[in-house]
């Protein structure tokens, strides 16, 4: 039996038309966060703590 493809013309899926400012900056803020969040987890991947200076 064969297995049904559905073929997708990718260049045209969510519109032909520019963005707006407010599409633009909302992006931008889920890029950012998605960057800030996958560098968090890096660094807890490799074990980097910040300590309190301790009073001794």
């Amino acid at each position: 039996m064969k297995t049904n493809k559905i073929d997708l013309d990718i260049d045209f899926i969510g519109g032909q038309g520019s963005l707006t400012k407010i599409e633009q900056k909302e992006l931008s803020d889920f890029f950012k966060s998605r960057k800030l969040s996958a560098k968090t987890a890096i660094m807890q991947q490799v074990g980097t703590t910040v300590r309190p200076n301790s009073i001794a």
